[in-house]
């Protein structure tokens, strides 16, 4: 997925912010020229360069039939390494400084709040959650060094602790706010029983089931005689 975010405009963005990348870039893009994108024909362990005003691109054949495209603005110069494997310094660049992402990677998969969905903005959510709370934790852990020294384990109370200072306010809401005026007035009525001490009554119970058992035999009577065979009266003309 790291090719996916690799764009030349924010590669532009970037640079505007004094900041440089380098990444593997998807084969669709349409800002790749063709020469790039085509392996057949072409010597295993050889390079293909192109070059903007602050952006290069270079297209490197590890194996027979297969090619890896990258975009960098930091290089720019197609200096090839001089060893056996004749990759050029951008990927070379690329390899040593991506351990990051593989370490956020495998880190994120430790304690994720994902859930099996078939909404990819769902997908792009949690990813989001999952890097925002792995972020907190290291700028916690920057500011207050001395929390649970003892424990070896630390991300896992403070995700726990994260998790219920975000719920706590919703939870406090709905114990105490209620949802609808329905609602509302029943908290109303019960406070006010509450205080008064009253209290239902059998007999007013008992007068408020009558009625309806009344009139549940009504209807059962009404149905049987309205089920009775009725007089047939033949009329001859």
């Amino acid at each position: 997925m790291r090719h996916f975010f690799t764009l030349h405009k924010l590669g532009q963005e970037l640079l505007k912010r004094k900041l440089t990348m380098v990444g593997t870039i998807r084969k669709n893009r349409s800002e790749l020229p063709p020469q790039l994108l085509t392996s057949k024909n072409r010597r295993v362990k050889s390079s293909k360069f192109v070059y903007t005003a602050d952006t290069s691109r270079v297209s490197f054949v590890p194996k027979k039939g297969k090619n890896v495209v990258l975009m960098c603005t930091l290089h720019g110069e197609g200096r090839i390494c001089d060893q056996e494997h004749h990759k050029p310094e951008i990927i070379m660049d690329y390899n040593a400084t991506k351990g990051g992402v593989d370490n956020m990677d495998k880190l994120v998969t430790a304690y994720s709040c994902k859930r099996r969905t078939l909404r990819w903005p769902l997908v792009i959510i949690f990813d989001m959650l999952d890097i925002s709370a792995y972020n907190s934790f290291v700028i916690w852990m920057a500011l207050n060094p001395e929390w649970k020294r003892v424990k070896l384990q630390k991300r896992r109370p403070f995700l726990e602790g994260l998790g219920m200072a975000l719920v706590r306010p919703q939870m406090e809401r709905r114990d105490y706010v209620p949802r609808t005026p329905a609602s509302a007035a029943m908290v109303r009525r019960i406070q006010e029983e509450n205080a008064g001490g009253l209290s239902a009554e059998p007999e007013q119970q008992e007068e408020v089931c009558g009625p309806k058992m009344e009139r549940k035999t009504t209807r059962i009577s009404a149905t049987h005689t309205h089920s009775k065979a009725l007089p047939l009266k033949c009329c001859i003309g």
